[in-house]
């Protein structure tokens, strides 16, 4: 991270994440609201393990960029063989990418072998969280500045993720919660959408607050002000930004979840009258093909006492 792409990037990431397990939870509760399970990922139809392939790829990604290609000597380690003070940081976002990582491909092997649905289902979400508090340790310890303005973005994305290990670690002992499963969603989508604001707000040097600016410490940008005046104010409008982002997604989520519910509902609907008017054409046919038997019985029956009384005649002639 510590760049505007090392922040828009995998922010992106966590939104595409975020808002493809809130569809597709709306979707499962709208469609079976009675026999509703929380899923902790969700296979698409073609390519089962795509969501946890693109997490794997994302974070060996990331990766890459933290240890190999963003530092200017391609490697992250000093001659001695030593970690330096400038690159603690990059191992610090790699552990979180690593944890990440780990709950994607034990996610696919639980899938393949764990022959119990149960057990899968909380191991699942047990690496899950593992991830979520790997990543709130290391944004809480984070070796980067925690007084700046930078620091308040930071303190600001915590409690989001506390709220998606809060979540996470609630799905174990009830996975029928829908209201648990729809704030995780939110939760991480939110991380994504924070996470591209710090990007933009923090390395653009026409967002940067009044009585702030851009320093170059140890070749890593940070936002410094001038005084402490400065500085307590540009905290404050990361705490309005915050606010305001938090009002915003909150009306997205529901009206999202509004929309949905109508569609789904109107296609469950409809769905249930073209059964029903299935079964009443199918009990409309039985009782016609009852008619008809009863009909040709009494049209037999009739012959042969036609016949029966026919018969003295015809023995006249």
């Amino acid at each position: 991270m510590g760049t505007l792409v090392g922040h828009v990037a995998p922010g992106f990431g966590f939104f595409l994440l975020g808002i493809w397990h809130l569809i597709n939870h709306i979707r499962l509760h709208a469609l079976h609201p009675k026999s509703y399970i929380s899923l902790p990922w969700f296979p698409t139809p073609r390519i089962r393990y795509l969501e946890l392939f693109l997490i794997m790829g994302s974070c060996l990604a990331s990766i890459s960029m933290e240890l190999f290609i963003g530092p200017k000597k391609h490697q992250p380690l000093d001659f001695d063989g030593t970690i330096p003070s400038n690159h603690l940081h990059n191992f610090e976002h790699s552990n979180i990418s690593l944890t990440f990582f780990v709950y994607a491909l034990f996610t696919i092997i639980f899938d393949k072998i764990t022959p119990s649905p149960h057990a899968k289902y909380e191991l699942t979400q047990f690496l899950g969280a593992i991830a979520f508090g790997q990543q709130l340790l290391l944004f809480h310890l984070h070796s980067t500045d925690h007084m700046g303005v930078e620091g308040q973005y930071h303190w600001l994305l915590q409690i989001v993720i506390f709220a998606s290990l809060a979540t996470t670690l609630l799905a174990i002992p009830f996975p029928k919660s829908f209201l648990n499963s729809f704030v995780r969603s939110y939760s991480i989508m939110f991380q994504g959408i924070w996470l591209m604001v710090m990007g933009f707000m923090l390395w653009t040097p026409k967002f940067i607050p009044k009585g702030c600016f851009i320093n170059l410490e140890e070749g890593h940008k940070v936002v410094r002000c001038h005084n402490h005046e400065d500085l307590e104010r540009a905290k404050s409008l990361v705490n309005i930004q915050f606010s305001w982002y938090l009002v915003g997604i909150t009306i997205f989520c529901v009206t999202l979840y509004l929309v949905m519910i109508k569609i789904f509902q109107e296609k469950v609907e409809y769905h249930s009258l073209n059964s029903k008017f299935e079964e009443q054409e199918d009990d409309l046919e039985d009782v016609e093909a009852q008619k008809t038997s009863k009909n040709n019985v009494e049209s037999n029956r009739f012959l042969e006492m036609g016949k029966i009384f026919a018969s003295p005649s015809d023995m006249e002639r």
